[in-house]
């Protein structure tokens, strides 16, 4: 089991849990999702992390960016500047039964993103290494 969290955001993975596997949340609100979701906004909001990274040396301290990503039912948004942004996600897709289409939208400020953030890479980390 993955238990983290921290002010504004948490994230829990509990793999007894038959259907809804991870739980992710911020201030007074949290959801769940199955490992598919979980999985693919993982490898969203890493590979956001890993551009913003490559590109924020290169940004004046005074300017932002917003970089996005849409893949497998989710759009994902990093909003900020080159040492604090904040994370929005939003998901469209049908659920693990497809008759029950599904669909949320949560943010996290700074700082709360990038620990967010991290935990998502704990997650993917983890998930990865159990798959090999």
């Amino acid at each position: 089991m993955i238990q983290q969290e921290g002010p504004g955001w948490r994230l829990a993975r509990d793999l007894s849990r038959p259907v809804f596997s991870v739980l992710i949340g911020g201030d007074n609100w949290a959801f769940e999702l199955n490992e598919t979701e979980a999985r693919a906004l993982a490898s969203v909001v890493c590979e956001l992390v890993t551009q913003h990274r490559s590109i924020c040396d290169q940004l004046m301290d005074e300017e932002s960016i917003t970089l996005e990503l849409e893949r497998s039912g989710w759009w994902v948004c990093l909003d900020g500047d080159r040492s604090d942004w904040s994370l929005r996600v939003i998901l469209a897709s049908q659920g693990a039964d497809a008759s029950q289409p599904r669909g949320l939208e949560a943010c996290w400020p700074s700082p709360a993103a990038k620990a967010m953030a991290a935990a998502m890479r704990t997650l993917w980390d983890n998930t990865n290494d159990q798959s090999s």
